[in-house]
């Protein structure tokens, strides 16, 4: 969804409050595409502060579908997000270009709010996404998840310096 900021530039001081569907259903993340489980209207509170500036606060909630990070079970994260953001719309010289580029969520006079909620989903995602705090993860050797079952698989990796000393130990057990 996009909203036109135009009539928010034509006097200082004016104001606006916004409260707009979120048209995102899925979101990349982690190098995965996680599926939007839910998601409330973002309601935005857009002021004129002068200058060509705005002031943007505002605030929604949404839970995405996450795999965790040990055994890739789907995890329902939810998330809420204050924004809190001040817009530059001069466009006068490279150093505002540059400024525009920081915040690709403005083309022009118009504010994509799904690429607005899209760059504030990545900072306020948890670094680490579990399905429980003792997740035991999968095998790495057959890829067995651990916390439904086990394997047979041998847990030790040995130390390839070590190599010698175990081809002794093979020998003696076959004898």
């Amino acid at each position: 969804m996009r909203i036109n900021l135009t009539e928010l530039f034509s006097v200082d001081g004016k104001e606006k409050s916004y409260k707009v569907n979120i048209e995102m259903d899925s979101f990349q993340a982690f190098g995965d595409t996680c599926e939007v489980i839910s998601k409330e209207p973002v309601t935005l509170h857009i002021q004129n502060v002068g200058s060509g500036k705005l002031l943007m606060e505002g605030k929604t909630f949404i839970t995405l579908s996450i795999p965790c990070s040990r055994c890739l079970e789907p995890v329902d994260v939810p998330v809420e997000l204050e924004i809190s953001q001040e817009l530059d719309i001069r466009q006068a010289g490279e150093e505002d270009t540059e400024n525009m580029e920081e915040q690709p969520y403005v083309d022009g006079y118009y504010l994509d709010v799904d690429q607005l909620i899209g760059n504030e989903l990545l900072l306020n995602l948890p670094m680490k996404v579990l399905c429980k705090d003792d997740c035991r993860g999968i095998c790495n050797q057959c890829g067995i998840n651990l916390n439904q079952g086990t394997c047979s698989c041998e847990r030790g990796s040995p130390d390839p310096r070590m190599s010698i000393i175990q081809d002794i130990f093979q020998q003696f057990k076959e004898v």
